[in-house]
């Protein structure tokens, strides 16, 4: 037997046995179509799909992360457990009661009060107004967002910053380590922060030769600024200029397109013990918030309703609100709970802005039944999405929403679409960082919040209501019409991003 032959059947008998062992270990706790997806890598590129299944294919994260997720949840109820579900001022119907009462259990926030003082469109005008509330701290400013980058754009917030610094204010700042790490003076930003003497850490840090090893594709997407625990502002804009650090966007006129809410109230405790979990979660530090205290090592120890915490700066119009956090440190996948229960309750309208829709099997069948149903359902993406993956990935969904009547509008290329908030009726908006994609629900840590009987409704119809004017139709007649060559890409994206 030549050493050629005996090489052969070895690799023969490896590709037989990583077939078989993925077909009975990569169904375990994952969805039909994550598994198809995996197995057909797997089973047509055995020695490609297996370093990549190991690689970002586990459905578990690090145990540590879910036990303080599972400590910081079972604080919260605790020391939330005097609170109703919502604000008894409010009125709720049936329906959206039941939703309220959904994320509570799945997330242990209640509807709270929370004055909204502004949704913001103008991305400059965001990172002003987030410098000018940093001006006004007096204790603490928490800042997390996914991208963060210093630039001309974001120059004024980092001055102010470390202007807090000086003044003796606490600074603490969360990054994602994989979504800024590819900006423009990335290096230069942390050993400035570090000389101002800005407290900041990376969030799911990937350094394998440095211990820090985790899957590649679990980021924190989250992007919200609380300062002195009594202000904050949250919603879809990264810490970074509207062209991205590139210059071929600036020479191709490519902005991004995004929105913020500045919020008072009680709401900011929820927003602020959002941070505290993260902030614990990179550090290992247990931070004194203003309305809740926070610790794993009290076992006892309850967090304060915002009654007991200091006086709150009124203004604005007041909002029922409910903080709807998510993330692989949750198993219950709040967020796609929480807005497929939502559309199903709309009537009249359900309209969602989304720059990355590949929406899990549920949430596609929540809006194609709206709108079998009568209502009027609309769609907003960007004509052409900044990743070519997932412009065909989310354009194969297209047809399927076209033929149950779903209205799609496309924001003119080469512009990006980058809000993320959908509509119900004239009753609730919700908004934040979430995208309506796979990549939201399950491999994201996120932030959306859902509003009703107040101003944000109303600001968010603006919103959407400029969307739309700026926005180009799809013909449903001429979108079957498309290549086979842009049909076969798309099916080949959509498999893709079903890998989870």
């Amino acid at each position: 037997m030549t050493l050629s032959s005996v090489l052969m059947g070895v690799f023969i008998a490896v590709d037989l046995i990583i077939k078989v062992v993925a077909i009975g270990v990569v169904p375990e706790n994952r969805k039909p179509s994550s598994s198809t997806a995996w197995l057909l890598i797997i089973l047509f590129f055995p020695f490609i799909g297996l370093p990549l299944f190991l690689l970002i294919g586990s459905p578990y994260i690090n145990k540590r992360r879910q036990r303080i997720q599972a400590r910081a949840n079972t604080i919260l109820a605790t020391g939330a457990e005097q609170l109703p579900s919502a604000p008894p001022t409010v009125e709720l119907s049936g329906e959206l009661r039941g939703v309220v009462e959904l994320t509570r259990s799945l997330t242990s926030l209640p509807m709270v009060t929370g004055s909204n003082l502004g949704v913001e469109m103008d991305y400059q005008r965001c990172f002003e107004r987030m410098a000018e509330l940093v001006k006004t701290a007096e204790e603490t400013v928490e800042v997390e967002f996914y991208i963060v980058a210093r630039d001309s754009t974001t120059e004024g917030f980092f001055l102010a910053l470390a202007a807090a610094v000086r003044r003796g204010v606490k600074v603490r700042l969360l990054l994602d380590h994989i979504g800024s790490r590819k900006y423009p003076g990335f290096t230069a930003m942390q050993s400035w922060m570090t000389e101002v003497g800005i407290d900041w850490h990376f969030m799911l840090p990937f350094r394998p030769f440095r211990g820090s090893w985790k899957r590649p594709d679990l980021r924190n997407h989250r992007k919200l600024l609380v300062v002195d625990g009594r202000v904050a502002m949250m919603g879809s804009a990264n810490l970074i200029g509207s062209t991205y650090g590139s210059e071929k966007n600036h020479r191709m006129g490519r902005h991004w397109h995004d929105i913020m809410v500045e919020l008072t109230g009680e709401i900011v405790s929820s927003l602020e013990a959002v941070f505290a979990v993260d902030w614990y979660s990179e550090t290992g530090e247990v931070i004194n918030i203003h309305a809740y205290r926070f610790s794993e090592h009290l076992p006892d120890e309850r967090l304060l309703p915002s009654a007991h915490g200091p006086e709150r700066e009124v203004g604005g119009s007041v909002n029922a609100l409910q903080l709807i956090p998510s993330g692989p440190g949750f198993r219950t996948s709040a967020s796609l709970r929480a807005f497929n229960s939502l559309m199903y309750t709309a009537k009249e309208r359900l309209a969602i802005v989304s720059p990355y829709f590949v929406p899990e099997e549920s949430l596609l069948e929540a809006m194609t039944t709206a709108a079998m149903r009568g209502v009027q359902v609309e769609l907003y993406v960007s004509e052409q999405a900044d990743q070519f993956m997932v412009d065909r990935a989310q354009s194969s969904y297209y047809q399927a929403l076209l033929d149950a009547g779903v209205k799609i509008y496309m924001y003119p290329a080469p512009q990006v679409l980058h809000t993320k908030c959908f509509l119900i009726d004239q009753t609730c908006a919700v908004l934040g960082s979430s995208n309506m994609d796979m990549r939201s629900f399950g491999l994201n840590y996120e932030i959306s919040l859902l509003a009703t009987g107040g101003n944000v409704v109303e600001q968010i119809h603006g919103v959407i209501a400029e969307y739309q004017r700026l926005s180009t139709l799809v013909d449903p007649e001429e979108w079957p019409k498309r290549s086979v060559a842009r049909r076969y890409s798309e099916s080949v994206m959509r498999l893709t991003s079903a890998l989870q």
